[in-house]
This record gives C-alpha cells, sequence and structure tokens, in this order.
C-alpha cells in the first residue's frame, strides 16, 4: 500500500532529508563546543560546521536566545522547502506536523487576549512553524466569543475547537486544559492519518505518536495532583492512543500519588527506567534550564530526571525511524533531531554565558 503513495517527488524529498539529518552535530561537534571557553570561541566552532556562519552578522555579546532563535530559523528555512516541493499525500503529512505548533501559538493568542496583552509582541514570540496566513486575525479580537468564532473560522485547527471546546472554555482556569484537549485531537487525528498511509510509514509514527501521547498522560497525571481538576476532566484529557491505553490510563485516572505513576510505567519495558533518579539526570533537561534548582529537592529531581528521560527516549525513537526506507516518518523525526539539537547547543551556550562550566555536559545527547 505504502508504494502507491511514495512517488518519485517524496523519495527525492526523502533523500534530501537524510541528507540533512547526515548534517546533524556528531559527538566529535559536541566535544569541541563544551571545550569552548567563551561565547565567541562557541561561535567560531559552530561556523566550522553545518551551521556555517549563520552568526556571523550578530553583534558581541551574543544571547542565547539569538543562537537559538537564528537556529530554529534555519530548521524552519529547510521544513519550508520540503513543503514546498512536497506533493499529496507528503505534503498533508508535512501539514499535520505544524499542527503542533499551531495549537501551541493560538494557546498563546488567547492567553495573551485574556491578559490583553500587545499583540505585536504576542506574534514575534509565536513558533515560525506554526505561522498561518490568518493568525494575525485572531489578534484582533476584543473579547472571548470573538477570539472563539475567529478560531473556528481562521485556523486549520477548527474542527478540534469545534468538536471539544466551548466559548465558555476560554478562561485563565482552564487554559491548560485547553491546550491539553487540542493536543488529545490533534494526535488521534495525525496517528489515524498515518495509519491510512500503510506500512512502513503507519508503523513508524506509531511507536512515535504512541510514546507522545504516553508522555502527556503522564505529564498530565503528575502535574494534576493537588490541583482542583478532577479525575474524571483528567481522564477525558488523555489521548486513546499509545501503549499505556487503555489498561494504564485507566490506573492513571484515578492515581493519588507518583508511587502508582511509576508502578504503571514499570508495565512498559521502555518506561522502566524513567523515574530512576541520579544527578546527571536532574538537570539539562531543555538547554538553557534553570542552573539554581534545588538538587536536594526530591519532587523536582525526579521532574527533572524524568523530562530527561522523555528527551532521551524520544531521541531513540526518532533516529529509529531512518532505519527504514520509504517512509514519511524520517521528515518528521529530522525536525524533532534539530529541536534537540538546538536545546543543546543553547545549553551549551548558556553555560558559557553564565560561567557554569561544571554543568556544560548535562545535555540530551543524539549520539
Amino acid at each position: 500500500m505504502e508504494a502507491l503513495f511514495f512517488n518519485a517527488d517524496a523519495g527525492f524529498l526523502e533523500g534530501v532529508v537524510r541528507g540533512y539529518k547526515a548534517g546533524l552535530l556528531n559527538q566529535g561537534n559536541y566535544n569541541n563546543l563544551t571545550q569552548c571557553e567563551t561565547l565567541e570561541d562557541f561561535r567560531m566552532q559552530l561556523s566550522a560546521t553545518e551551521y556555517g556562519n549563520f552568526l556571523a552578522n550578530e553583534p558581541l555579546p551574543i544571547s542565547t536566545t539569538t543562537i537559538s532563535e537564528r537556529a530554529t530559523r534555519l530548521l524552519v528555512d529547510q521544513f519550508n522547502y520540503l513543503r514546498n516541493n512536497a506533493v499529496a499525500p507528503l505534503d498533508k503529512f508535512l501539514e499535520y506536523m505544524t499542527y503542533a505548533y499551531m495549537i501551541d501559538n493560538v494557546i498563546l493568542i488567547i492567553t495573551g487576549t485574556l491578559h490583553e496583552r500587545d499583540t505585536h509582541e504576542l506574534l514575534e514570540r509565536c513558533h515560525p512553524l506554526g505561522v498561518f496566513e490568518t493568525l494575525p486575525a485572531l489578534c484582533v479580537a476584543t473579547n472571548v466569543e470573538e477570539l472563539y468564532h475567529s478560531v473556528l473560522v481562521e485556523t486549520p485547527l477548527a474542527p478540534y475547537f469545534r468538536d471539544a471546546l466551548s466559548a465558555a472554555d476560554l478562561d485563565d482556569l482552564h487554559i491548560e486544559i485547553i491546550r491539553n484537549t487540542l493536543y488529545k485531537a490533534y494526535l488521534e487525528d495525525f496517528s489515524s492519518f498515518c495509519a491510512s498511509l500503510g506500512s512502513p510509514t503507519s508503523e513508524v509514527m506509531d511507536l512515535i505518536l504512541s510514546f507522545e501521547a504516553d508522555r502527556r498522560t503522564i505529564n498530565i497525571t503528575l502535574n494534576s495532583f493537588g490541583t482542583e481538576l478532577s479525575k474524571d476532566q483528567r481522564a477525558r484529557l488523555y489521548p486513546t492512543i499509545g501503549r499505556l491505553f487503555p489498561a494504564g490510563n485507566n490506573v492513571l485516572a484515578k492515581a493519588d500519588d507518583l508511587e502508582t505513576v511509576r508502578q504503571v510505567c514499570e508495565g512498559i519495558p521502555e518506561y522502566r527506567n524513567f523515574f530512576e533518579v541520579s544527578r546527571g539526570h536532574a538537570a539539562g533537561v531543555n538547554g538553557g534550564g534553570d542552573f539554581d534548582d534545588d538538587d536536594d529537592d526530591p519532587e523536582s529531581a525526579v521532574a527533572a530526571a524524568l523530562e530527561k528521560r522523555f528527551f532521551e527516549t524520544e531521541v531513540h525513537y526518532n533516529k529509529l525511524a531512518f532505519l527504514q526506507q520509504f517512509n514519511y516518518g524520517v521528515f518528521f523525526s529530522y525536525v524533532k533531531l534539530k529541536e534537540q539539537e538546538i536545546r543543546s547547543l543553547t545549553w551549551i551556550a548558556e553555560c558559557l554565558a553564565q560561567q557554569r562550566r561544571e554543568r556544560i555536559n548535562e545535555f540530551v545527547s543524539l549520539w
């Protein structure tokens, strides 16, 4: 079935993205970057890689935010090249990839509208992969009702809003519920689309999307402890895909403590080590994270360790996508691997900027 969808154009673009993947920083590059003493050294080391002179015109001192933004812009340019040259059904697959960023952007606009934030500032903070033609139209809404109807009419996310939310839900109290409700609908829809493409794309993406669904389910459970979110509401936020669904989800919906979550995860071999805490896993998870975290706080250590385990597992699954030929999963996986690379670069740069070299190796490696 896959052969019917994988045409010559898709094959050419798969070759392009595999070439992009070959340009990811290798262990030698990371070793050189972590030996840098200053951000100027960092910039010079990066200029000898696939990044080239992308920071050449930036005045000193370079901020870590600038490094992240410029690296992200290179990724967006690569993605847009692929998207502009894609034909059906690859073009639809790539469109689905942008929906996650659209959700975050729309949530940002909703939050900003509720707090009467500056429209221009909100648009500047939106992720470029989630920018769509009518996004600025959301910023002209003067109240929640107008915003809700604008979302239904003006954005590709209209079906997710229409089927899962009402205008009454758009308030500060429900903003994270809205985000998770939209992601649930998105993951289920994307999974269904990938299944329709047949093997090997369906197999590759099932592994990746199942993990993403499970990660969201675990985070929703942990973040709901001690809040006003009822167990019934919690259960409705869980995606109906993933390796934890349905048995694990049923237990997590009733969970009251971390130990129950740990026991559920131990039922999945790949998830058994998620809650093992070591000093090396309690930091550096996001690249440029918090350097003032309290390593003696057990809950903080578990949360940091869990987040790093998630990133490491995500890297592993996305690397597996490149072991199979003729699948659309490599497009998704390349973007995710590149994003992790950018997080790692930002972390190293932040360590240099804050003179915290003792933590410079606490990033998630792709190798």
